[in-house]
């Protein structure tokens, strides 16, 4: 039962909801492609699944590494295809769900990812550079010299910018010309979801609001208490981020709200740079059109259809 189903879109358009019904409906299980739900004790702040939807349904690499711990892509993949080859082995059908564009494609894609060890004194210097003079210099350096890889990075995460230009010091290649492909082993059926910006952005409004309430202050205070600080990766990310500033007395909360919606409004525009909407291998659906019921047949008969053909 070599097949995954990948689902793809922006943030807060609903991929995980989708996940959960059509594995419940379709006998399968769930492969996590969000670098942010990677991180135990992260789970407000990343809008993880739930404990009763985590019951439902099986799920794969989530809470698998701590906030501070070292984790590559080169790891995640790995990481993935084994999770993959478990279900497939079983019988079960394999959802790949997330909006991590790196994620996602290398799975599907097959990359071969360079083997470049981390040059932390390298690391340390740009990083510097970046709270000294802004992290637009790095990123135009980047543009210079892979403009593949910055067109697919987003300009403010300094983290990946870094990675880029490290693999291109360190090999003097670009990064995005190191990545061969190789076909992963199974087939695969890709489906995006999107909405309309003002529904997209209502969504995510919602959902920033309801992560307030459900207690992500909490979850900040929490981290911060067990020692993980906001220079770490994990906890620079949105959300994280401005609520340590809430908690520094840098923001009020409200304004620190504000700001959550507005860099999840900008995180979801950018993420249409790795799911293009004329991209021929996806199929796309308006959330706003009510079209789980579609979506269902579809995967269902690819699933069918696969087993059909493997029965001739």
């Amino acid at each position: 039962m070599n097949r995954l189903v990948a689902i793809v879109g922006p943030t807060g358009v609903g991929k995980s909801q989708l996940a959960l019904h059509l594995a419940q409906n379709l006998n399968g299980e769930i492969v996590n492609a969000d670098s942010r739900q990677i991180y135990r004790y992260m789970n407000i702040g990343t809008a993880k699944p739930t404990s009763q939807e985590l019951s439902l349904v099986p799920h794969h690499l989530i809470d698998i590494v701590n906030p501070d711990d070292n984790f590559s892509l080169a790891q995640y993949q790995h990481l993935a295809y084994e999770a993959i080859k478990d279900i497939q082995q079983r019988g079960k059908l394999t959802f790949l769900v997330g909006g991590s564009g790196l994620y996602v494609s290398s799975v599907l894609e097959g990359w071969g990812i360079p083997e470049v060890p981390p040059d932390p004194e390298f690391r340390r210097n740009l990083e510097r550079e970046a709270t000294a003079i802004g992290n637009d210099k790095l990123y135009q350096e980047l543009v210079k010299v892979d403009p593949v890889a910055a067109q697919r990075i987003d300009p403010r995460n300094v983290r990946r910018t870094i990675r880029a230009l490290e693999v291109y010091r360190t090999t003097g290649t670009p990064f995005t010309q190191l990545q061969n492909k190789q076909a992963p082993p199974f087939d695969m059926f890709i489906v995006g979801l999107t909405a309309d910006r003002a529904e997209l952005y209502r969504r995510i409004d919602q959902r920033v609001d309801e992560m307030i309430k459900q207690g992500l202050v909490t979850e900040v205070k929490r981290l911060v208490g067990m020692g993980y600080g906001f220079n770490l990766p994990a906890m620079s990310g949105i959300g994280y981020k401005q609520i340590g500033a809430f908690l520094g007395g840098e923001l009020t909360l409200e304004t620190a709200t504000q700001q959550i919606k507005f860099e999840t409004h900008r995180f979801a525009r950018h993420q249409y740079a790795w799911f293009h909407l004329n991209d021929s291998r996806i199929k796309w659906f308006n959330m706003q059109s009510r079209t789980e019921s579609e979506i269902i047949a579809l995967v269902s008969k690819f699933a069918t259809d696969k087993e059909q053909h493997k029965a001739r």
